[in-house]
């Protein structure tokens, strides 16, 4: 399955909040007792090579992420069936309006616009479920312009996949092609127009590279404008 195949397939991005420890700290936020989650729009994916368009008035940060490719349907899962869902796994990033969402988390309200964007999912090509051997022992790095920003390991997860899809699933059903994204380290900052991003997702215990998501920003022409 091409990126594409779940661009065009699956219904919805089901992206985790708060799901390593380290990244809690540098936002200051408060570490959730069960997983926390919010949804992105399919229309916010941007395959690798293509442009983060950043719209005026918005200061985006980057978050890189394993993103789970849902399989088949699932309802009410158990974690001891959770990997079975899996169909396999994708290189993320998750962009997010940060002065914006600070402002509408101040005011109480949702998130939605400030993950939403078009363009603020860039996406790599699917990775098949049988090239990775641990989930859980991956390495995610994001540079920009050449300069280390991320560099974490899924084995620092919070709360562990299996509970994920089993948390998810029970509020609402997983399709095939959802992608579920499992949360960022930390090291996350801005994003400018001219840099240039670029990701890598490596198996810890071989060194082997699984995926990797390269992407520019630029200046998004029209659409809205953030005030704040």
């Amino acid at each position: 399955m091409s990126a594409a195949a779940f661009f065009r397939h699956g219904k919805k991005i089901v992206a985790i909040g708060r799901n390593y420890a380290e990244h809690i700290k540098e936002l200051n936020n408060t570490p959730p007792k069960e997983p926390f989650f919010f949804l992105k729009p399919t229309t916010s994916y941007v395959a690798s090579g293509g442009s983060v368009e950043i719209p005026k008035g918005v200061l985006p940060h980057y978050e890189v992420e394993l993103g789970l490719v849902i399989g088949k349907r699932a309802r009410d899962v158990s974690e001891a069936d959770a990997a079975s869902y899996i169909g396999g796994y994708a290189l993320a990033v998750d962009m997010t309006a940060r002065n914006m969402q600070e402002d509408v988390k101040k005011k109480g309200l949702p998130w939605s616009a400030a993950k939403g964007f078009d363009t603020f999912t860039p996406v790599g090509d699917f990775i098949a479920k049988e090239l990775v051997s641990d989930p859980h022992k991956l390495n995610l790095l994001l540079k920009i312009n050449g300069e280390t920003k991320q560099d974490g390991t899924t084995a620092d997860m919070i709360f562990k996949i299996p509970r994920l899809i089993e948390h998810i699933s029970s509020i609402m059903t997983l399709e095939e092609g959802d992608l579920v994204l499992t949360g960022t380290p930390s090291g996350v900052g801005p994003l400018n127009p001219g840099d240039q991003v670029e990701c890598h997702l490596t198996d810890a215990s071989s060194g082997k590279e699984l995926s990797k998501l390269v992407f520019d920003a630029i200046e998004r022409q029209g659409g809205y404008q953030f005030k704040a």
